[in-house]
């Protein structure tokens, strides 16, 4: 099992890094999920999966005050853009090896993937952060080259900032508030563009829609091939618009593709609605997941056929507006909807929630 836990001499703080592939779910943690009212992509066995199946897999770093569980971060260990799709368990050259890190919810990409408990006041949390770079630093070794915390909320920066740590804000997340009594409300405010598209896609009489929880109904191998397509073209032209981050021109993109495992892990839970779209013949054209935990909606996976092999132009709306519809008729405070596509989600309603990166250096980490 691959867990190190390091203690800060001054603190009562302990940091414990695992590697889900390996290592058994940390005392404490189901309570923590709750007590922080955690999202479905931080359960034990989803980043097991996640993390077997990726070619830089994230560990989990669990910050504790003697036996509880205070704080967490996910955190993927990067060897090189030019990775395999899969990570060994050991990678040649060992600790010594260049790598960095990026704490980052790549799967949710709108939230932060630190969370820390709001009772800690500012001293406390900037401690737990250091407690937390010291035991990454010596679990990953002499190699780990630095530290990327990736879409933070704003209230997290006094812990993550300091000397030599650069930090910006960046593409904002997409957030609604529900301020409507009613989902007439809501449509009210609509343009006449996004009613015209809402209208003719509920009356294609060649078009299918079912949404429901826990759906044991989908082949998850059918639902993985048309989200990997989807992410590939939407990475394709994210690059060509200049939109991706580079270094020396190249392309450093540290995600892997969506294993049907995963989607399976997902799809089967009660709190996440998963809706399809399919035509006459019973082809999968688009599909989408909904997160509703703890009061508030999150829309997460989405991908849909290119209107070229047969898919329909504008089903993304749809699919938001049946989650906002979702929102409003089960009273949920606000519904997210991540960083892309800004423009489109406006049309809808949907306002902004600011995002911050903190990119930090060996030098400084713990410090």
């Amino acid at each position: 099992m691959v867990t190190m836990k390091v203690a800060a001499k001054s603190t009562v703080f302990e940091a414990e890094v695992l590697d889900p592939r390996t290592a058994a779910e940390p005392a404490g943690w189901r309570e923590f999920l709750h007590r922080a009212k955690l999202l479905p992509v931080w359960d034990y066995e989803v980043l097991r999966r996640e993390a077997w199946l990726a070619k830089n897999p994230a560990v989990l770093a669990v910050l504790r005050r003697g036996e509880q569980v205070v704080g967490a971060f996910t955190v993927m260990v990067c060897r090189s853009w030019r990775a395999g799709e899969f990570a060994p368990l050991s990678v040649l050259g060992g600790r010594f090896r260049p790598r960095w890190a990026e704490a980052y919810l790549w799967q949710l990409s709108g939230y932060p993937a630190g969370v820390l408990e709001e009772r800690l006041d500012e001293a406390e949390r900037r401690e737990v952060v250091r407690v937390f770079e010291r035991a990454l630093c010596a679990h990953v070794g002499p190699g780990l080259l630095g530290v990327i915390y990736r879409a933070m909320n704003p209230e997290l920066l006094p812990a993550l900032d300091g000397r030599g740590r650069m930090s910006r804000e960046i593409d904002p997340a997409a957030v609604l508030a529900n301020d409507y009594s009613t989902v007439d409300d809501w449509e009210r405010t609509l343009g006449d563009e996004t009613r015209k598209t809402l209208h003719e896609l509920r009356e294609d009489g060649d078009l299918r829609t079912e949404a429901a929880t826990a759906r044991r109904d989908l082949d998850c191998h059918e639902l993985a091939v048309l989200l990997n397509a989807h992410r590939a073209r939407q990475d394709e032209r994210a690059w060509a618009g200049g939109q991706r981050s580079r270094f020396g021109g190249l392309h450093m993109d540290t995600r892997s593709p969506i294993a049907p495992s995963y989607l399976d892990a997902i799809v089967r839970r009660p709190d996440v609605v998963t809706r399809t779209y399919r035509d006459g013949s019973g082809r999968l054209l688009a599909f989408g997941t909904l997160f509703d935990a703890w009061g508030e909606c999150v829309l997460h996976q989405w991908a849909a056929l290119p209107s070229a092999r047969g898919g329909r132009p504008g089903l993304y709306v749809d699919f938001y507006a049946r989650g906002v519809e979702h929102m409003i008729t089960h009273g949920r405070r606000e519904l997210t909807a991540g960083r892309a596509m800004l423009e489109n989600k406006t049309a809808l309603g949907f306002g902004t929630r600011s995002l911050v990166s903190v990119a930090v250096p060996r030098p400084v980490l713990g410090r």
